[in-house]
């Protein structure tokens, strides 16, 4: 089964790293940071940070052939977890379905500054 390499213009690492890679029904991120789309910057407020997440994530499915549906679990990184809240609205939006929601885990990491980052896993199905 062939990997298939995932990048997206909105957000491409400085590493020699794809935003995601795919291998079958398997869909993967990167780790993925809340640079603005196609930019370097970072806004410094969280709401901000996290419409830039969601864009990237939108993007990288769209590009490997995947739709939110597919998304199996989405971990955030955090250095306060008090985040996690600000996470909530976002993950609604996109999520609205209680019965049909991914899994969910915030991770603190005392090194994430005042940045939000995450990674998903998806299960592409069709």
């Amino acid at each position: 089964m062939p990997r298939r390499s995932i990048d997206i213009a909105s957000f491409q690492h400085v590493n020699p790293i794809p935003a995601a890679s795919r291998v079958g029904p398997l869909l993967v991120s990167s780790i993925i940071g809340p640079r603005d789309p196609g930019g370097e910057g970072v806004p410094e407020e969280v709401d901000a940070q996290l419409v830039n997440l969601f864009h990237h994530v939108g993007e990288m499915l769209g590009a490997a052939g995947a739709e939110w549906r597919h998304i199996a679990k989405m971990t955030f990184y955090v250095a306060d977890i008090a985040v996690r809240d600000a996470i909530n609205g976002p993950w609604s939006e996109h999520f609205p379905d209680p019965a049909s929601r991914p899994a969910r885990h915030t991770q603190v990491s005392p090194t994430a500054g005042r940045a939000v980052t995450c990674d998903f896993l998806a299960y592409v199905d069709d």
